[in-house]
């Protein structure tokens, strides 16, 4: 469970990018340029990457025709590879895209992504990051024997989300950049970045890694996609830091509490906490009470309801995995709000798991919960269920993980129940794989 911390960057150093380029690698100015791509076309519009997504599933903009449009797909069938072997290879430079968000010469999209406090919509971002990984991944596979791409591309995992400390203005254009870093059988790895615009340079303010999947064109089962070929040492690192990551999420998966027991190290603290909520007068495990500035768990909890409807579609009549993402960060971030009593700030996202598509006219539910604090730190757990309004079986769809800075200390929290103290350390887990605690500077606000 990789972090997405909020870390120091090359922007907090003063260091800024020209307004073309891609670089990737470690952020201390003395080795930055490790990884370069300067031949992208003009940047697209933000407002035109799911329009060209549209056109490359043929996808139609009436919901009326989506029944028809599905029944297109199925003709498409004869265009998937049998194996990758059958598929060219590509670059990562053939995947390159760069896209633009005009949000200072355009002040109706402005509206769009503005808050109140006068800053950028973090919800927004993640719409906007969610469909270039999209987009890219089809750059990467595109077919020019075909007309519409046979492959149904969703995503499957967003990995980590790094922010960079400084302020998302409202008033200066930001623009995203993605490529594919990483190419299994069926799966890629996107590595995007976003910049903003300061004087007349791109400054860098965010970084993200994300894992597409590949479907057939009925999006029913797995399917090839052209392998990748690294044609530098800085593209093979990229390359190789992609398997390791493979590796990574799989050993994790491995030790998860839905699958293994804690450790010993987390059941003595799980004990210690409850031996410290017994009532000392009654010498009885039955008698509860909580510590001085503590909250129980099951006290933090804020729930919402989403009516799916077809406006909030992707290009496979499917929700969009970017909707869920919003929804889920602003619920989230209004549970971090309303624990420590001030406005938060996000310090990471990570380990977002797609579990299960949601179909138009579903209802959504998400709960949050704060499930780990420490100092102003508060780690947030969203859970997303699913019902159709014929069936009232619920199903899990996401599980999201949110840590927030509070601009003071915040209370504890405390498990009562051995499923609560699961979600406790789970959300320990999340919380210590941040490298650096950071101390927040007054110019890093990043809100809902």
């Amino acid at each position: 469970m990789r972090r997405a911390a909020l870390r120091l960057c090359a922007l907090s150093k003063g260091l800024c990018l020209p307004a073309r380029g891609l670089t990737q690698g470690s952020q201390d100015p003395t080795k930055q340029g490790i990884f370069h791509i300067h031949e992208a076309c003009s940047p697209i519009h933000v407002n035109h990457v799911r329009d060209k997504l549209r056109e490359i599933v043929g996808a139609s903009t009436n919901w009326r025709d989506h029944v028809r449009a599905m029944e297109e797909r199925k003709l498409l069938h004869s265009f998937l590879a049998k194996s990758q072997d059958g598929l060219p290879p590509r670059r990562m430079k053939d995947s390159y895209i760069e896209v633009l968000l005009p949000l200072g010469s355009e002040p109706e999209l402005r509206e769009k992504y503005l808050t109140v406090q006068n800053t950028v919509r973090f919800g927004r971002i993640l719409e906007d990051l969610d469909s270039l990984g999209v987009l890219v991944c089809y750059m990467h596979t595109k077919n020019d024997s075909a007309k519409m791409s046979p492959l149904s591309i969703v995503t499957a995992l967003v990995d980590k989300i790094d922010m960079c400390k400084k302020s998302l203005s409202p008033e200066h254009d930001i623009k995203f950049s993605g490529h594919v870093s990483w190419v299994g059988k069926t799966s890629m790895e996107v590595k995007m970045q976003m910049f903003q615009l300061h004087g007349d340079k791109f400054c860098p303010v965010l970084e993200a890694t994300f894992v597409m999947v590949a479907r057939d064109s009925e999006n029913k089962g797995p399917a090839f996609v052209n392998p990748l070929v690294p044609e530098s040492p800085e593209e093979e690192e990229l390359f190789r830091q992609g398997e390791l990551n493979k590796g990574r999420r799989i050993a994790l998966s491995s030790t998860s509490l839905l699958k293994m027991a804690p450790s010993a190290e987390e059941r003595t603290t799980i004990h210690e906490m409850f031996l410290s909520t017994l009532n000392p007068k009654t010498i009885s495990f039955h008698g509860r009470v909580l510590p001085p500035n503590a909250v129980w768990m099951e006290n933090t909890k804020l729930k919402s309801l989403e009516i799916c409807h077809p406006q909030e579609r992707n290009i496979f009549n499917r929700i969009f995995g970017g909707f869920l993402m919003r929804k889920a960060y602003e619920l989230g971030w209004a549970t971090a709000c309303s624990f420590g009593g001030s406005r938060p700030f996000v310090v990471a996202v990570d380990d977002i798991m797609f579990q299960k598509p949601v179909d138009v006219g579903s209802l959504l539910f998400l709960s949050s919960q704060v499930c780990f604090t420490q100092n102003n730190y508060i780690q947030v757990r969203v859970h997303s269920e699913v019902a159709s309004l014929q069936n009232k079986e619920h199903m899990t769809t996401n599980v999201f993980h949110f840590t927030f800075m509070s601009e003071e200390d915040v209370p504890l929290v405390f498990p009562k129940t051995y499923g609560e103290s699961m979600l406790y350390l789970d959300g320990q887990r999340h919380f210590n794989s941040m490298s650096i605690p950071l101390t927040l500077r007054q110019d890093s606000v990043v809100d809902p």
